[in-house]
């Protein structure tokens, strides 16, 4: 709060906070009866449920006096004299007829069904097709995780004014898709969940929007969730904008309350209309449209790369300056030193759910160019004689990195088809060309690759992508990126958000407090009886910490991550207390081999699976590493037995790629093909035995 304490420029409060209030009456001359006003009514909410802790009350009635001045309020987007004077002064001139907006927001607060209900009432579908839901996640392994992956383009028209709307990913690993959107568009809108408030993402989301000037729509969402608290959810919004050193006019934003998967929207938690109305009025009354050189040379930003294999290599980008045309010859800078002559073959704007061809595209609006087969993001399309370079787009820099080599283990070649080292660095080297916040760099022998992302899902969803391609690999641990300053070693930390049923907070308290965990907050979620915790800790002690959170509350704990900042080295950090059950030597497991075996611990393997020597078959029940033989078969006797024994052999356990990315250690590798996903011992480390 002491940021809310120190921010003291005057400003006025948006209509939209004042639901209850008449906004033409005047001021009261008695001071207390206006810290009354603002106490009760600022955001439409009486604020005694959330205000009742003497800390909040006193920052709230430091921060009234920024409120006092109550006068007819339009939306901060509307522009000023000064504004007005800037604009002639550049030749400057905003277009009426398009919003170019951005729906950002933690991950599963709602952005994709949100964007469903608004394609459904723009009318972009007959009446009598079917259309399923999450329309936006067209990739299959969105769809197959439930998450954004890849940003996409769309729109809509809306009372004869065109809506470009781009849906972004909501995990913080995929960050760097929403720092470029962010080049094409004037405003956002904000999806925050009704019960769980801002979250990790959406701090980040919201600082890159702030920094870049936008204008910022907040849609509190699933409001009619039982437990919803929109109150509190305005309340802490508010707060971030504050403390994220919000201007006065960002700080004045819209509220609106929506209920997507219903399709319904309205300026009070109460008054939801039939449909999304109120949020469509919105975005055309507070997002300014696109602020143009009508006349000045092309200019167009790339900042999103899609391959079709007629088309080849198509540009996404929002045209700054001038006027595009079908067969226009144009250059291509990456500075003002690096240009190339290039024609554009083809040209298409978005209509609704797909792209559609036209001969020419004007500034403002967002579109699409094919006939350039070697443009990269961050490039620019400029006049061919007069054009010039925009600034390049900068994302942060990656905090983990996962070695990447060719498949050495006996079973090479067999499920595959891409198994060379010639095919491995092609693939990782082409990826670099639309993911701009993943580095690859060459490793230290010639068949090993050093790839560096935001996050080990970053990496995960490359490798995913990569086996379903038909490419075979091996890949190794996680490590973070550290940095030296000052002859002092510098570690990546990251803010965990865990959301957990109050019976586990034990053991989930415990578990963050080993790897390094410092808890900065905690708090109540409604009525649901689950409380929010929110750690400081290294990078370093998240990796294999979902896993354990999951067995530590029997699967109920959510945990959300954000990178935060860099600080001085932690220490030592234990990931993995227990060691691994490695089969000592290959063939095909069976029953009697197992039943032995899985009094060592638990299995990954069930009988008749094929094993080769070195492979991770097991979690040892013990610290170190046990080999036994699990193809072992019962000797053929003609002793018979005198009865029947059954055999009852628990279910092998089932592990995901990503399970296996955070269960590997140093001295371990993943193999991953398209057909199977396999742990083994590195064969160049020596084995750690057990010790018992």
């Amino acid at each position: 709060m002491e940021m809310v304490i120190n921010f003291q420029t005057p400003t006025t409060i948006s209509s939209s906070f004042l639901v209850n209030s008449n906004p033409n009456s005047k001021r009261s001359s008695s001071s207390s009866s206006s810290s009354l006003l603002c106490k009760k009514q600022i955001f439409g909410h009486s604020l005694s449920t959330s205000l009742d802790n003497k800390t909040t009350n006193l920052n709230f009635n430091r921060n009234c006096s920024r409120f006092l001045n109550f006068s007819p309020i339009k939306c901060s987007a509307a522009p000023t004299a000064e504004e007005v004077a800037t604009e002639k002064k550049n030749s400057l001139v905003t277009r009426t007829d398009i919003r170019n907006i951005a729906i950002v927001a933690h991950v599963d607060h709602g952005k994709t069904t949100l964007v469903d209900a608004m394609l459904r009432q723009a009318k972009v579908f007959r009446d009598n097709q079917t259309v399923q839901i999450r329309i936006m996640d067209s990739n299959d392994l969105e769809r197959e995780r439930g998450i954004t992956i890849l940003s996409k383009n769309t729109s809509i028209t809306y009372k004869g004014s065109k809506i470009n709307i781009i849906d972004t990913p909501g995990h913080s690993d995929f960050g760097g898709e929403v720092e470029r959107v962010l080049n094409m568009v004037e405003g956002v809108l904000l999806v925050v969940d009704s019960v769980e408030g801002p979250m990790p993402q959406t701090r980040f989301v919201l600082k890159k929007a702030l920094e870049f000037g936008h204008e910022v729509v907040v849609v509190v969402n699933k409001i009619d969730r039982p437990s919803a608290r929109p109150e509190f959810v305005v309340n802490s919004t508010f707060e971030l904008f504050i403390e994220l050193n919000a201007t006065d006019e960002q700080c004045d934003f819209q509220v609106i309350y929506a209920s997507g998967i219903k399709g319904k929207a309205g300026l009070t938690p109460d008054g939801l209309g039939d449909d999304l109305g109120p949020l469509f009025e919105s975005i055309m009354r507070c997002i300014p449209g696109p602020r143009i050189n009508k006349d000045g040379a092309l200019q167009l930003l790339v900042t999103n790369i899609e391959f079709e294999e007629h088309k080849g290599r198509i540009a996404i980008g929002r045209l700054h300056a001038g006027e595009l045309h079908r067969g226009m010859e144009v250059k291509v800078c990456t500075s003002e030193d690096e240009c190339r002559i290039a024609k554009v073959s083809e040209l298409f704007v978005y209509e609704n759910f797909g792209r559609v061809p036209v001969d020419s595209v004007k500034a403002g609006d967002i579109c699409a160019v094919c006939g350039i087969s070697d443009i990269m993001i961050g490039e620019t399309i400029a006049d061919k004689i007069l054009g010039q370079p925009l600034p390049a787009i900068k994302v942060e820099e990656p905090t983990v990195k996962m070695a990447f080599s060719i498949n050495t283990s006996p079973f090479v070649g067999r499920e595959g088809k891409f198994v060379t080292s010639r095919n491995l660095r092609d693939r990782l080297y082409r990826e670099l060309e639309r993911n701009l916040a993943m580095k690859v760099e060459d490793g230290e022998t010639a068949d090993t690759f050093i790839v560096s992302g935001r996050g080990t899902l970053h990496i995960t969803i490359l490798i995913e992508n990569m086996r379903r391609e038909g490419y075979e690999f091996m890949v190794g641990p996680p490590k973070v990126i550290n940095k030296r300053i000052n002859d002092k070693l510098f570690e990546p930390f990251e803010i965990a958000t865990v959301e957990v049923p109050e019976e586990y907070m034990g053991p989930v308290v415990e578990l963050l407090g080993r790897r390094r965990g410092q808890m900065f907050d905690m708090q109540g979620l409604g009525s649901e009886g689950t409380s929010l915790v929110k750690y400081k800790i290294p990078t370093r002690g998240l990796l294999g910490l979902r896993n354990a959170i999951l067995t530590a509350s029997r699967g109920t704990a959510i945990l959300n991550t954000i990178f935060d900042s860099y600080e001085p080295f932690a220490g030592e950090i234990s990931t993995r207390e227990l060691g691994s059950l490695v089969a000592a030597e290959g063939g095909t497991t069976t029953t009697y081999a197992l039943t032995g075996s899985q009094n060592r611990g638990q299995l990954f393997v069930a009988p008749g699976v094929e094993v080769y020597k070195g492979q991770i078959v097991g979690i040892h029940q013990r610290s170190g590493d046990l080999s036994l033989n699990v193809c072992k078969r019962k000797a053929a006797t003609n002793v018979r037995s005198n009865k029947d024994v059954s055999v009852v052999l628990d279910a092998a356990i089932d592990y995901s790629l990503d399970d296996c990315i955070e269960y590997i250690q140093e001295d371990e590798l993943v193999e991953v093909t398209p057909a199977s996903i396999r742990m083994l011992k590195n064969p160049k480390m020596p084995f750690k035995k057990s010790r018992n």
